[in-house]
């Protein structure tokens, strides 16, 4: 499986048709998708998404619609 660096626009996208939201790892700056339902997690912004992905250098990557966070 070859993953695919994606841009935000998809990545979000693909994450709503999932029922996916933007999470942040308590106590952490982990960031990743959830479906709002663990408690490790903080739901936040897509707007702040995105900047923790640049602030940390990451990007989304994706293979048959499973999404990943690497570094970019």
């Amino acid at each position: 499986m070859v993953m695919e660096k994606i841009d935000f626009a998809k990545a979000k996208k693909i994450a709503l048709n999932k029922g996916l939201k933007p999470g942040k790892v308590k106590g952490t700056d982990g960031i990743q998708f959830t479906k709002g339902d663990n408690q490790r997690l903080d739901v936040i912004s897509w707007d702040e998404f995105e900047k923790k992905l640049k602030e940390r250098g990451l990007a989304v990557y994706e293979s048959g619609g499973w999404m990943k966070i690497m570094k970019a």
